[in-house]
């Protein structure tokens, strides 16, 4: 079987790019032949290629006028030619995932799946909004968009075509042959009141290598990360503090908020850009990482924390709380989207009512002061994740569904 994924990268600098490569390398380990076309290449492998991209001068009108009206990626006339790629041409079956990057034009979807059945694998909203990928309050997408209160929202649009974008999505769904998988049971949910609901759903949770992420000796990580062994230590990470959907804000009112004696007891470990000045503005020395990719090290710095804060205002399945889940790193965090099938209250962390940094440092205070509930919930954390999370179980799962696309 011979399975063609098409994302936005092959692992660097983003989530779905992350989650996209990890299910590739799981579907390797157990013998199917996968290969990735990207939006932006940062390996070197012959399984890896980038999307064709047009360099007609259409295209360069079409991105004009896509700018002009609001309609992001209907620009890219390279994605019709995808089918004379070979990866294309060897493929049994085709796999999406995010498209909405600046490299791919969905109205290719029809075309694409003519001939090859294909599955969606849905990393947030986009896929059925008018064009933002994550809502937050906002419902209209459920019924077609128009009046977009968040046009700023990523990926930003310069008019509201809201409705009209919604209404191609809605169009090109209804030409394609697909099978949608959501990572989360919120995101499952979502799928079924969208245009999107007539389609067949499944759960599949994204795997992580629990060997890469395993728990470490805390006293030598911290050792080699030149933590003081007496310090409680609280991790952070992100691509960029200042990111708002990430928290940021959030995350420095509840660190602000703790008591003046554990301050003097606790110590930042970040993950990300933008935390450099976060030490003076909530009074607590910080440890920045900066952009990390190497499993190991990562995995050092989650075997180091006490706990993972995680202060999100929208997410899917976040791969940083399933990192710090198999490393055995009890986690806080707010009851938001796919947050909740990780962050088990009681089990595997505390979960804070949305927006509400004062609960988010409760959490944080109960959890740093009680030992053995804190060391408690790390172990639910490593079992929970062997059982529920290993790459090995996501890949056969996705396996499964190919098997039965192939057959049909």
């Amino acid at each position: 079987m011979n399975i063609l994924h098409i994302n936005q990268s092959d692992g660097l600098g983003n989530g779905a790019g992350i989650a996209g490569y990890r299910l590739h390398q799981g579907l390797l380990a157990q013998g199917v032949d996968s290969r990735i076309l990207v939006g932006t290449l940062t390996t070197s492998s012959d399984c890896v290629a980038t999307a064709p991209r047009s360099k007609h001068r259409v295209e360069n009108l079409c991105y004009r006028f896509a700018c002009h009206f609001g309609l992001n990626d209907i620009n890219w006339l390279g994605s019709f030619d995808i089918p004379k790629h070979n990866f294309y041409k060897q493929a049994d079956i085709l796999n999406f995932h995010n498209l909405h990057t600046g490299y791919f034009n969905y109205l290719a979807i029809p075309y694409l799946t003519e001939n090859k059945p294909a599955v969606f694998t849905l990393h947030d909203m986009w896929s059925f909004t008018g064009h933002c990928s994550y809502s937050y309050d906002c419902d209209r997408w459920k019924f077609g968009c128009g009046k977009c209160p968040y046009p700023d929202t990523y990926p930003a649009i310069a008019r509201d075509n809201t409705y009209l974008e919604w209404k191609l999505k809605n169009w090109v769904y209804s030409r394609s042959h697909l099978t949608i998988v959501t990572p989360s049971t919120w995101l499952a949910d979502q799928v079924k009141q969208s245009m999107l609901q007539d389609k067949s759903i499944h759960h599949i949770p994204y795997g992580i290598d629990t060997e890469a992420y395993q728990p470490l000796d805390t006293e030598k990580c911290r050792s080699i990360l030149g933590i003081p062994a007496d310090k409680k230590v609280l991790m952070f990470a992100a691509l960029d503090i200042k990111y708002t959907r990430k928290g940021g804000d959030l995350l420095v009112k509840a660190l602000q908020a703790l008591p003046d004696s554990l301050k003097a007891e606790t110590m930042l470990l970040t993950i990300g850009y933008g935390s450099e000045s976060l030490a003076e503005v909530v009074g607590i020395p910080n440890l920045n990482l900066g952009y990390v990719s190497s499993d190991r090290l990562k995995s050092i710095a989650y075997s180091a924390a006490d706990l993972f804060i995680f202060p999100t205002r929208a997410d899917n399945l976040p791969l940083v709380l399933q990192e710090s889940m198999a490393c055995g790193t009890a986690m806080v965090s707010f009851k938001i989207g796919g947050v909740p099938d990780l962050v088990r209250p009681g089990i595997t962390g505390y979960l804070a009512s949305p927006e509400d940094a004062q609960d988010l440092c409760y959490g944080i205070v109960q959890l740093l002061e009680d030992n053995q509930q804190r060391q408690q919930m790390g172990q639910n954390c490593r079992q929970i994740a062997l059982t529920e999370y290993r790459l090995e179980l996501q890949a056969k799962r996705y396996i499964e569904i190919y098997h039965q696309l192939s057959r049909n």
